[in-house]
């Protein structure tokens, strides 16, 4: 799978709700219900790959373990292509009209931050290959790209980039151990590197360890795709030990959601490359004419014929040691908005955005408790 950074031009006022607030919802939705259901949240988001690519794959034997003993929101999507969007989307409540990849898109809106900082709740960002607390480069290594921003939302808000006390709780994920042993904030970012997410596209050795080298796949399980999950797969194991080991994961309330960013790429021409765009909960509609992107900007020939442009069907697992376990499935539509509409949920903290639209955007709260 050749993971190109393309995607689709919004129309002006189409396809967003810019309701950068704190609180509020639209116009006629009832109030999502609220409540604080656990003190600890942690995202782990992996890339690129489609629920029917994961789930009941051999490849993926410790996901399908979670999966199997915790939950898992069966019909859960990416809010749209490609990678850079979901990311925004996941802690804003929008895509702001930007369905590319570039590197130097910046975002000026309130999001997850400002609120969670506003009600005292603790967080932290940990990324993979990231070289430094803090870092504001596009990627690294320059000639590697293992780490990426697409994948770092956080540094492409402005009043997060642009603060050093924010920058620093945007960390490698080399510190994530020794941090979670002192003590874990109660929201937590995991973007693993892109041999170790499902990306792939890293065709050289960079250091021991790091998953290099991981070509991308040219389809679904052929040796490639098969060493992109395997990868994953550990890293996601290690990931939960860590967590599995805390205190907080001992004597607290904690829940865990491993999802990816949207579905697989296939080089299909009518959704520009990708798997499909079904969606839900607020994707994008954009309109007939819309004229797809590359990752600088540039048209890449491709044409939407209209319609919704979601991100597709995705893996969602949810472990929790408070909730629900034992292969729980739920059927209800979900994607990152909803995710975010969790958190806010959780700590009250109003809802931005389209995690504001509580007819489409409901809160995975029904993962929370037993």
């Amino acid at each position: 799978m050749r993971r190109s950074r393309i995607a689709a031009l919004a129309a002006a006022g189409a396809c967003i709700v810019a309701l950068a607030a704190v609180t509020g919802a639209l116009g006629g939705a009832k109030a999502a219900p609220q409540g604080k259901l656990v003190d600890h949240v942690v995202v782990l988001m992996l890339e690129n790959h489609s629920k029917s690519s994961v789930l009941g794959d051999a490849n993926a034997p410790y996901m399908n373990q979670l999966a199997e003993q915790y939950a898992v929101a069966g019909n859960y999507y990416g809010v749209t292509h490609p990678s850079e969007p979901n990311y925004v989307a996941s802690i804003s409540g929008d895509t702001w009209g930007v369905n590319d990849d570039r590197p130097t898109n910046r975002y000026d809106h309130w999001n997850l931050v400002d609120q969670l900082e506003a009600s005292n709740v603790s967080w932290a960002a940990y990324m993979e290959s990231m070289p430094s607390t803090g870092f504001v480069g596009d990627q690294y290594p320059a000639d590697a790209a293992l780490y990426v921003n697409k994948h770092n939302p956080f540094v492409l808000f402005d009043d997060i980039r642009n603060s050093s006390d924010r920058l620093a709780r945007v960390k490698p994920y080399a510190d994530f151990a020794a941090d979670m042993a002192k003590g874990m904030p109660n929201v937590v970012w995991i973007s693993p590197n892109q041999c170790h997410d499902m990306h792939g596209g890293v065709y050289t050795k960079v250091g021991d360890g790091d998953g290099t080298p991981c070509p991308y796949g040219s389809t679904k399980d052929d040796a490639n795709d098969a060493a992109l999950k395997q990868k994953a797969d550990d890293f996601v194991k290690g990931a939960m030990q860590t967590i599995m080991s805390t205190k907080e994961w001992k004597g607290g309330r904690v829940a865990v959601f491993v999802v990816t960013d949207e579905n697989d790429y296939t080089g299909n021409p009518e959704t520009d490359g990708w798997e499909d765009a079904s969606g839900c909960c607020d994707s994008p509609n954009l309109p007939l004419g819309t004229q797809f992107l590359d990752s600088h900007g540039h048209p890449d020939g491709h044409i939407w014929a209209g319609g919704v442009y979601g991100g597709g069907l995705i893996p969602a697992i949810v472990v929790t040691n408070h909730g629900k376990q034992g292969g729980f499935t739920s059927d209800r539509p979900y994607n990152h908005y909803s995710l975010l509409a969790t958190i806010e949920s959780n700590w009250k903290l109003g809802y931005l955005g389209r995690a504001a639209d509580h007819v489409q955007v409901q809160p995975m709260r029904e993962f929370l408790s037993k």
